[in-house]
């Protein structure tokens, strides 16, 4: 072992996450040593992994054609990191821009410690004002959020617009009470939409959303799209949302998000989708309403905007967001903390459906935090 030895979690095989043993670089000029804190569980990303459901496990991806193709070789186990929501403390530092003792949030992966090199890879400082906990937020999950928002904002206003652009003064619809869908509600409410509205099947995820302040509509038998054409009407022929934040990796939540759209709306999609999406229909909503769906997804911002949204402006938006409503997402979005080294059980219940009430936001809490 030529680097510094730390454990993280893997994958060994189809519903078999493990605790490994795994090295990291010594920090060289220009970095630092981050020992890890907490590391936030995404339930979605992670979970479509250790089951082998991602897509990249089924086909080969061919990054220079940006395509998916039955040919070629496809990702395989061992997966030796998943995770990309850690918070931790500098402890030796060979760089002005990290100051030892400072604490940082960043996408690593659950992993005990990491060399951090800021010309390589995000580095968020995390505010001493701050819950630390809620730093797992601040690197990938809020900027995945703040990003739907600028992708509404750019639909409506061109590549030049504000990230408020898309939501202020309009009826916003979000569909699924996830991590996601919380906080993309939460910063539509801050960011001066007219009303948001969350829909959700789930009684347990409602009653999150409604302690955080939000509307809520069940929509366990598909139909709450009804309810929102009822709410929002604008004029003869013209109900419904006037844009959609999708939340989910469902086809009936995009179907959903579809149908509920008034004429010429756009969905805004940030859901992760792993299976077929036979519960959307093109040739009814989408095709007579003349409708538009946009992947939002983290690895881009809208066309024309990179320069102004680096991910440090994104984080900045969802630390404007955690510095307002901190307490409430820690009281109600945060569901379970538990050791690390109890990680790999948590992830092979969730991937094997075992859990009766499966956490909303699962935090791993590292030795020393």
């Amino acid at each position: 072992m030529s680097g510094r030895p730390v454990r993280s979690i893997g994958v060994v095989g189809p519903g078999r996450p493990e605790l490994l043993d795994d090295e990291e670089p010594e920090p060289g000029p220009g970095q630092a040593w981050v020992r890890t804190e907490w590391s936030g569980v995404s339930a979605g990303t992670e979970v479509a992994i250790v089951r082998g459901t991602d897509p990249h496990f089924q086909l080969h991806w061919d990054p220079e054609r940006r395509a998916f193709d039955p040919e070629g070789p496809r990702k395989a186990y061992p997966v030796r990191g998943l995770g990309y929501m850690e918070v931790g403390l500098v402890t030796e530092s060979r760089t002005p821009q990290l100051a030892e003792g400072s604490r940082v949030a960043m996408a690593y992966g659950h992993r005990t410690g990491c060399c951090a090199d800021p010309a390589r890879k995000a580095v968020v400082p995390v505010p001493d004002d701050l819950d630390p906990l809620l730093g797992v937020y601040l690197a990938q999950m809020g900027p995945i959020c703040v990003n739907g928002l600028l992708h509404a904002a750019a639909d409506l206003a061109g590549p030049g617009a504000a990230v408020d652009a898309g939501v202020r003064g309009r009826c916003v619809l979000v569909t699924g009470a996830g991590v996601i869908g919380l906080l993309s509600a939460l910063l539509a409410v801050r960011h001066g939409a007219a009303e948001v509205v969350v829909v959700e099947g789930s009684a347990q995820r409602r009653a999150v959303a409604e302690a955080l302040g939000l509307a809520t509509l069940d929509d366990a038998a598909g139909t709450a799209w009804r309810a929102v054409k009822q709410r929002w009407r604008h004029g003869p022929g013209d109900a419904g949302a006037d844009v959609v934040l999708q939340c989910q990796g469902h086809d009936t939540a995009l179907a959903t998000g579809l149908k509920s759209l008034r004429p010429q709306g756009t969905v805004i999609d940030l859901g992760f989708y792993q299976a077929g999406a036979a519960a959307v229909r093109l040739g009814e909503e989408f095709h007579h309403n003349g409708l538009a769906v946009v992947c939002a997804q983290i690895g881009r911002v809208p066309r024309g905007m990179a320069d102004a949204w680096p991910r440090a402006a994104l984080a900045e938006v969802t630390l404007d967001l955690l510095r307002a409503r901190g307490a409430d997402l820690r009281a109600h979005l945060v569901t379970d903390v538990l050791p690390f080294e109890e990680g790999p059980r948590l992830l092979a219940d969730l991937a094997g459906r075992r859990l009766a009430a499966p956490p909303l936001q699962a935090v791993l809490r590292f030795d020393g935090a």
